[in-house]
């Protein structure tokens, strides 16, 4: 609690990191409504000044009262939908996903890394909604997911342990998940070795993930694209294809300066 009073002390705009730190708290308790109380207590702050930042995100559209409690407002909707339509590469992968003879049918999704996290940001349904996959603004472990191990490998080693010098192992999802930076350092050659990142179920054991990533370009973030098949271990010849197309893609979606034709 000390921690966060004074991170709120240091800032130069008390009010808005305390805005910010309600919106993520917000973010984090999808079981429903929250009331004033709960919200007071989650960001360390007195029920009085809790209620004046919510009052101004309502008015703004960025939460909304609900059932007692508040939430987050759809004006965040339009928020999210603005940065991503910023992306070339976003309504890109939509184009490139429909014209794939191969990946039409299937889910792909586009994830960036963040910290020791991917969070994902588009996702192409070409059949039924697959429930085991990730949803748009989920956050995976990078080093579990094929579309984490795809923006990781272009790292160096040493960027690779700098980044995760805090965890002195990976809580497992399955049995087949990476457990330690050593064992992902080793996953990220073969990776490298192969063109296209592949988890055999190590975040969900009847889930193997296809990914690689797109060609980056200036100041852009980096993507990566993966494809989610029902599968804990698809055929020799099968992963190759996917891979090649998943490929394709990531080049499609390039910026223009280093799209591959």
């Amino acid at each position: 609690m000390q921690e966060r009073t004074d991170v709120i002390d240091r800032s130069p705009a008390p009010a808005v990191t305390r805005a910010i730190e309600l919106l993520e708290f917000l973010a984090a308790s999808p079981a429903g409504p929250v009331s004033l109380t709960d919200l007071a207590k989650g960001i360390g702050a007195a029920r009085s000044s809790t209620r004046n930042v919510c009052g101004a995100l309502e008015a703004g559209g960025l939460i909304q009262r609900r059932d007692g409690g508040y939430q987050l407002g759809r004006r965040l909707v339009e928020f999210g939908g603005a940065y991503l339509a910023s992306f070339d590469q976003i309504r890109e992968f939509y184009r490139a996903c429909a014209e794939s003879p191969l990946l039409a049918r299937e889910l792909v999704q586009v994830a960036i890394l963040d910290g020791t996290d991917v969070l994902y940001v588009a996702r192409h349904e070409g059949r039924a909604p697959l429930q085991l996959s990730a949803r748009i603004g989920d956050r995976f472990p990078a080093a579990l997911t094929a579309v984490g191990n795809a923006l990781l490998a272009p790292l160096s080693e040493l960027e690779i342990r700098h980044r995760f010098s805090g965890s002195a192992g990976f809580e497992p999802r399955t049995p087949r998940s990476v457990r330690n930076v050593g064992e992902l350092i080793e996953q990220l050659a073969t990776v490298r070795e192969r063109g296209y990142a592949v988890d055999f179920g190590g975040v969900h054991p009847a889930v193997t993930g296809i990914a690689a990533s797109v060609p980056e370009a200036g100041e852009s973030p980096r993507f990566a694209v993966g494809v989610s098949l029902i599968a804990t271990r698809p055929s020799d010849e099968d992963l190759a294809r996917y891979g090649k197309a998943i490929q394709t893609v990531a080049a499609q979606i390039a910026p223009p300066a280093r799209r591959i034709a």
